[in-house]
């Protein structure tokens, strides 16, 4: 994916290379999604982001991961690893695959629960 710099004047304007993002893939091309039927699981996920509980849930998880202190934990391990390995000498993407799966067995499972009891609820009334 390049993008163009358009603060830069236009006689120096360079084309920069950006990565993908670590949690999300790039985005399929248009012309491979008409072909293919949407499964179960994306036709929620767009009920879900069209009706803007989506948002409310990942706010709730957000509220309920600080008030359990998952979110400190996570902080305490990220800071822990740095100090080990040296400041220098981390990047995000080692941060990310060291906290991924402690930080997902970690999640309380009041919190999970709670969670799925509200995406029921709000199935039920979406009627799918």
């Amino acid at each position: 994916m390049v993008k163009q710099l358009y603060h830069v004047p236009p006689k120096r304007r360079r084309f920069i290379r950006r990565k993908h993002s670590v949690n999300r893939p790039p985005t399929p091309d248009a012309a491979e999604d008409q072909g293919k039927e949407l499964t179960l699981q994306e036709i929620i996920n767009i009920k879900l982001i069209e009706s803007g509980e989506k948002e409310r849930l990942m706010e709730l998880l957000r509220e309920r991961l600080i008030d359990c202190g998952w979110k400190d934990e996570m902080k305490a391990l990220c800071r822990a690893y740095i100090k080990k390995k040296g400041r220098n000498n981390v990047t995000v993407d080692d941060l990310v695959h060291l906290i991924t799966p402690k930080g997902r067995a970690s999640i309380p499972d009041s919190v999970k629960a709670e969670l799925l009891q509200r995406i029921r609820t709000f199935l039920m009334s979406a009627a799918l």
